[in-house]
């Protein structure tokens, strides 16, 4: 596979042939895939009974008022107590861990950027946290997509921070034009 070809910076759909139950509508935003790997956040699956002024507390991080409720997202089976904040380009980590793919949008998993949030600072301008991600090994995302069990699209500050949760898997589908009610659970090739 060529390196136009991996999908950093996008965002893959899940269909209902996937078969995993972890997935079963996940919209995944893909921060890093290459030849060894892959590794994306789930955008719309939220950890129930937890917000990010519960996490910032038990962090001792103060957290802004208006953002004490917002939802923490379960961003996949692997590492689940290991936490990502998915945010604009406009922070970058100063020990260089942030993943920043192609198309605006960025990941980083230190307490650098949960610090930041908890300062309010004005950057990143938009985020949200994660605990836990998705992760394929070599070839494993490669035989999923020919397994027609994923779709791809661009990913976007709109979809990504302004589509309401139990909405992303639909409006995702809807910028390729597809109506899931057309959708089968049975994978082909044409």
């Amino acid at each position: 596979m060529d390196a136009a070809a991996y999908l950093s910076g996008q965002i893959l759909i899940a269909l209902p042939a996937i078969g995993d139950p972890r997935f079963e509508r996940a919209v995944v935003l893909v921060f890093a895939h290459d030849a060894d790997h892959a590794m994306g956040v789930v955008l719309n699956q939220r950890l129930p009974r937890l917000s990010l002024g519960e996490v910032l507390d038990q962090l001792s991080l103060p957290c802004p008022e208006a953002r004490r409720t917002e939802a923490v997202l379960l961003g996949g089976p692997v590492q689940r107590e290991r936490g990502f904040v998915l945010h604009t380009g406009d922070f970058r980590a100063s020990d260089g861990s942030t993943l920043a793919p192609p198309g605006g949008l960025s990941c980083t998993p230190t307490r650098e950027v949960l610090e930041a949030l908890s300062r309010a600072d004005p950057a990143p301008r938009r985020s949200r946290l994660a605990l836990g991600y998705a992760g394929w090994g070599p070839g494993q995302l490669e035989e999923e997509l020919r397994r027609n069990v994923w779709l791809t699209c661009p990913a976007d500050e709109a979809l990504v921070f302004d589509t309401p949760l139990a909405g992303l898997w639909t409006a995702a589908l809807g910028r390729l034009g597809i109506d899931p009610s057309f959708l089968s659970a049975e994978a082909g090739q044409a």
